[in-house]
């Protein structure tokens, strides 16, 4: 085991990638830009991050300015992001840690994850890379080496990969280490193509003996349930179009959006509709989403939508919408 460890630690400190969160040979400096890119990095490419990672400690350089911004500016600085629910635990985190532990990260995994928005992947991922401890991180890319590397023909078990995974972890380099087995998956032991040759664990990995490199690992796929629905455009007579702010503490709750149903064809109140024949198609973690889009021009706000406002199209850059509302809104224009 040691073996591979200081093979890939070597790998790793001539071809690792030079990212804005990281730091090469120990410890990140600052455990806030650590957390920013873990909750960044959820569900979401790292060439994606990239950018807005930058853009976001721009706007927030240290825990104390988000902590002190307020909630709509969070997600106005997330647009485009998806998965809100990250950035409002990011908000309500950033205060917790301002107030009971004077702006600075504790450094025990326990403790972080009784934080808002933090679970074991993060905690994990915020002791190697800011504290340098000898976490084990599994994300997607780890679970697809250890999977060829060990030649598993089944089913991933998590908590199997985990195991083994653990084993090779470096007690000493567990920043490095982490940062090393992630960028191994992810620009050598690709998906598709793996670049086996140059690989440095190649003279061990089973998958590559057996020659079955691209048929491993072995996911279950989940099966996305089909919704569709409307998306109402309602404008005044001034072509200002209506917004509201989503409530409760759903998904999309704290952003703009246009009235929208899922579950069919069905309108708030009375009017002529008119049918744009345009479709928004969006993939949701779950289901997959289809909304037609309607509109039609009011006098005023009807009752049922009382809880909103109108807004011209050069005012609509001022407020957070979802990935969804901006397919919407780029139809409309």
């Amino acid at each position: 085991m040691k073996d591979l460890t200081n093979a890939l630690l070597s790998w790793y400190a001539q071809n690792g990638r030079d990212l804005p969160w990281r730091t090469k040979g120990g410890a990140a400096p600052d455990a806030y830009a650590v957390w920013v890119s873990e909750i960044m990095l959820q569900q979401t490419t790292v060439q994606t991050v990239y950018d807005y990672f930058l853009k976001w400690m721009k706007r927030f350089p240290r825990i104390e300015v988000l902590a002190e911004a307020s909630i709509d500016e969070v997600l106005h600085a997330w647009q485009g992001l998806g998965y809100y629910t990250r950035a409002k635990k990011m908000h309500e985190c950033a205060q917790i840690i301002v107030q009971q532990y004077g702006g600075h990260f504790p450094a025990q995994r326990e403790t972080l994850l009784s934080l808002p928005g933090i679970g074991p992947y993060t905690a994990s991922s915020i002791c190697a890379f800011a504290f340098n401890q000898p976490e084990t991180v599994v994300d997607g890319n780890v679970i697809r080496v250890i999977a060829r590397l060990y030649g598993i023909q089944k089913a991933i078990d998590k908590n199997d990969i985990y195991a083994r995974a653990q084993k090779l972890t470096s007690q000493e380099h567990g920043a490095d280490y982490a940062s090393a087995i992630m960028d191994l998956g992810a620009t050598v032991c690709r998906p598709q193509k793996p670049l086996c040759t140059i690989c440095p664990w190649v003279q061990s990995c089973k998958a590559v003996k057996l020659g079955i490199v691209e048929e491993i690992p072995i996911l279950k796929k989940m099966e996305k349930k089909k919704k569709e629905g409307v998306v109402l455009a309602v404008w005044d007579k001034k072509c200002r179009l209506f917004i509201q702010k989503r409530k409760g503490k759903g998904l999309l709750s704290g952003l703009w959006e246009l009235p929208w149903t899922d579950d069919g064809v069905s309108f708030p109140f009375q009017s002529e509709w008119i049918d744009k024949h345009q479709k928004i198609h969006h993939v949701f973690t779950h289901f997959d989403l289809t909304l037609n889009l309607y509109e039609t021009t009011v006098n005023e706000i009807p009752f049922c939508l009382k809880e909103g406002i109108f807004v011209s199209k050069t005012e609509l850059s001022s407020y957070a919408f979802s990935t969804l509302m901006k397919k919407v809104l780029k139809k409309l224009s």
